[in-house]
């Protein structure tokens, strides 16, 4: 007994020093000699059989994000997370989508930063979020093929019915299965319409809005055939209802076969809640909210019970040195474009409610007025409108870099000026703000205009008043009238405003990116600086709740 507790002690004080050692190959001799104390212990008898079952059946942990939105600094605490859990479990780690867009390096690089660093974290499985079609469907591919991991979508189809790329992949840990099955919300096809055709129209891709359940279900099925223990269904789909009907809550009512869904799109921080399938058996699920500002832990334990949280990952201590290292380089390549200088501002740009909520999509907002103000001026255009949801990012008061204008209007959006009448603006208005009081995308920040929404009344929009150039006097609209509106690519594609620009004839077509334009606006109109004319919203939109 004195031998083996002094092995016992010589085991532990060798396990204690390998922190202390940096150099690789010192840490792998140490590891060999604690590994080979300890194992004398385990020929020595003095462990059963049962307990050595017990360390061989190890759990499995399946770490995941979502709607990270270019936001950087989260990748090497998620790495560095995976790597202290993997000498006690297995570990799996997917991305829920919506990581190649929506912040200031992906914008200025078209998503190639965010590549340089996601390579680097070795995941089981991605699948798409709505943002990953952004920059059209070819860049896209060119993209993900640098991932060097499985992505994954039961529902992007050719026009052949044909799945761009595989709806599931089976991984194996220890002696157990994993399969993850992805899919994207059937809603980019409109949200991001422009990815979906090519230069004359015609449609290349689609969603399968009418089938998706049905698309994940034979996944799922087809999972389990080829041997699958367990089923996670990465989505990026939210639980949220839409127009579509298609939600990740839904998804779960009419289906069977799945274990946890892990979603992403609606970025609410959900740490867990279980909902019953087609047959009322329990799946779990959970989303992390956007932003890393958590990360997600689906733990699948030996005896076969499961569990899901997210952690705050500015809890998590740990990093990995390799993923930590790319981060700066990236941050680094970047960092010389974004500092520029642009001007002062002594007001705060607003998109958000004291409470947190997006306030941008709710109502007018000074971050509005100022955008639309620049598409409107620079492009001489009668009035401008963009969709709020567009508007990505608040702006603090004081010196304004390049970077903070970026993030602000972080897309790959132009704008460009349109032909519309007064009843075609009129019925714009009425189909971008019937979903108040509920938070949504297209909801009109405007320039040129004034206009009074009574919600939930039949009269939903009325007085809509127009500004007019020679008096800088506010007129009723004339539905006979044809107008010219400066907004963004992206709403005369389809992708905003419901659709309602689609058919309507182009003037100019893509005069600036429109950061840019807001850039030009500040430097060249307002001599780079942004003053208390900006500090409130300025009285263009009355709710009459």
């Amino acid at each position: 007994m004195n031998k083996i507790l002094y092995l016992h002690h010589f085991s532990i004080r060798w396990k204690l020093q390998i922190t202390s050692y940096k150099h690789k190959a010192m840490n792998k001799y140490i590891k060999y000699l604690c590994m080979s104390v300890v194992g004398s212990l385990l020929l020595s008898g003095c462990k059963t059989t049962s307990h050595l079952q017990a360390e061989r059946e190890k759990s499995i942990v399946v770490l995941f994000e979502n709607d990270v939105h270019c936001s950087l600094e989260g990748y090497s605490r998620l790495a560095g997370l995976r790597d202290a859990i993997s000498d006690t479990a297995h570990v799996a780690l997917v991305s829920n989508g919506d990581y190649l867009q929506g912040g200031t390096a992906g914008a200025i690089s078209h998503g190639q930063y965010i590549v340089d660093i996601m390579k680097h974290m070795r995941y089981d499985a991605v699948t798409l979020g709505n943002h990953e079609f952004d920059y059209g469907m070819e860049r896209m591919h060119e993209l993900l093929n640098q991932l060097n991991t499985n992505v994954v979508c039961a529902n992007l189809l050719d026009m052949s019915k044909k799945q761009v790329f595989a709806p599931y992949v089976i991984k194996t840990y220890g002696k157990k299965k994993v399969a993850f099955v992805g899919v994207v919300t059937p809603t980019a096809l409109y949200t991001e319409e422009y990815a979906f055709f090519d230069e004359t129209g015609k449609q290349l891709n689609e969603l399968a809005e009418k089938n998706t359940y049905q698309l994940v279900q034979q996944a799922v099925l087809d999972a389990r055939r080829n041997g699958a223990d367990y089923v996670v269904v990465i989505s990026h789909l939210g639980e949220d209802k839409n127009d579509l009907n298609v939600d990740s809550y839904g998804l779960i009512e009419n289906t069977v076969g799945i274990d946890a869904l892990l979603d992403g799109h609606t970025h609410d921080a959900i740490p867990h809640v279980t909902k019953k399938n087609k047959e009322g058996h329990d799946v779990l699920y959970s989303q992390t909210g956007t932003q890393f500002k958590n990360v997600g832990k689906l733990l699948f334990m030996p005896d076969g019970s499961k569990k899901v949280t997210i952690i705050p990952t500015a809890n998590i201590e740990v990093m990995n040195i390799e993923v930590k290292q790319a981060t700066d380089s990236v941050l680094q390549l970047a960092n010389e474009l974004i500092n520029r200088p642009i001007c002062k501002s002594d007001v705060k740009l607003r998109i958000l409610t004291p409470e947190g909520r997006q306030a941008v999509r709710l109502g007018e907002t000074n971050a509005g007025d100022i955008v639309t103000d620049a598409y409107r001026i620079m492009t001489g255009a009668d009035f401008a409108i963009t969709n709020g949801g567009g508007i990505r990012s608040e702006m603090e008061a004081g010196d304004i870099t390049y970077g903070d204008m970026v993030s602000l209007l972080p897309y790959d959006n132009y704008v460009c000026t349109v032909e519309i009448t007064g009843e075609q603006l009129v019925d714009l208005l009425k189909a971008c703000t019937r979903f108040l009081p509920i938070e949504n995308g297209d909801f009109p920040q405007v320039s040129g205009i004034k206009y009074t929404i009574n919600v939930g009344k039949e009269d939903l929009v009325t007085d809509v008043l127009i500004l007019d150039a020679a008096s800088q006097e506010y007129k009723p609209v004339d539905l006979s009238r044809t107008y010219t509106l400066a907004t963004i690519d992206y709403c005369i594609t389809g992708g905003g405003l419901q659709s309602k620009l689609k058919k309507n004839k182009v003037i100019k077509n893509k005069i600036m990116i429109y950061n840019q334009c807001l850039i030009n606006y500040v430097t060249e109109k307002l001599q780079s600086h942004i003053t208390s004319q900006y500090a409130e919203p300025q009285g263009r939109i009355t709710i009459n709740y």
